[in-house]
């Protein structure tokens, strides 16, 4: 049964046991992450500042885990109001937390429920736009890691592509915009997904962690309805060089300001991942 997460906005932050506080540095917006759970990483930064959503539009986020991505939206000025659909109830117990304390109460509304169902809860047809990450790894491949968000956020438990998509596309208006990030070894299923679902590829971005290695992340602007045709925008890479970011992910950090001085000169990490937020691992692993 669908739960609304309704929490009164408080700006001085109650921590609960195992949680954090981290600052976003746009606008004032801080987040609360539970440093067991799945921590958001470049992966949600990359897309929000990918997503082309102006700032009247609704916006739809399938599987919004802490609620990440709407207060990067809003920090953007991206999106009039919000509405974030989780399964997990800890998970959207924490989004709306992290909603109500950085006062997006009133444009955001949390909702705990099955994606997979969601156009039989909401109006369908009713938002601008749909972001979302969704789980990439397949149903019994790779190693699960025993900490049940993270399984869920990585693998396709509780949902698979196809039930993402087809939500997405119930819940688009005529002409609306669905944003993705997803791993580019499933680039083909994702293309060749689109279509059954009424929806048409018209962006597309594909990032690399250095100019010589292979593509690993894919972000994806889809349209519902419309003419044929997509745009393949220029390789998004992201280091120049061993722990030194490219001149655009600094630009892309900049404006959210949500990595530190020290982080930016010294990263380490070796291509998108969970990112600052967690620990580190390579893309495609999973940590037992």
């Amino acid at each position: 049964m669908p739960k609304d997460q309704n929490w009164s906005e408080n700006t001085e932050p109650q921590l609960l046991e195992g949680e954090r506080l981290d600052e976003l540095g746009r606008k004032g917006y801080r987040i609360i992450q539970h440093t067991k759970t799945f921590c958001f990483g470049i992966d949600a930064v990359l897309l929000a500042d990918f997503a082309r959503i102006r700032r009247r539009d609704k916006v739809l986020d399938l599987g919004c885990g802490n609620g990440i991505l709407p207060l990067l939206l809003a920090a953007r000025g991206k999106g009039a109001s919000f509405v974030g659909v989780e399964i997990q109830p800890r998970q959207a117990a924490l989004a709306a937390r992290n909603m109500a304390l950085n006062g997006l109460a009133g444009r955001c509304r949390i909702l705990e429920a099955d994606l997979k169902e969601i156009s039989g809860t909401l109006e369908p047809a009713s938002f601008d736009a749909v972001v979302t990450n969704p789980p990439y790894m397949k149903r019994g491949s790779g190693l699960v890691n025993p900490e049940g968000a993270k399984a869920l956020a990585r693998h396709e438990i509780s949902c698979e592509l196809a039930d993402v998509l087809r939500e997405a596309a119930a819940m688009l208006r005529p002409g609306g915009s669905l944003f993705l990030v997803y791993r580019c070894w499933r680039m083909a299923e994702l293309l060749g997904e689109l279509p059954r679902h009424g929806l048409l590829a018209k962006r597309l971005r594909v990032v690399y962690s250095r100019r010589e290695t292979e593509g690993e992340l894919v972000l994806l602007e889809a349209r519902k309805g419309g003419a044929e045709g997509v745009k393949v925008l220029p390789p998004l890479i992201i280091y120049d060089a061993p722990g030194v970011y490219s001149e655009e992910i600094r630009r892309i950090y900049r404006e959210d300001a949500v990595m530190s001085q020290e982080e930016a000169a010294g990263a380490a990490e070796e291509g998108p991942g969970e990112g600052r937020q967690a620990e580190k691992e390579a893309p495609g692993e999973e940590k037992a």
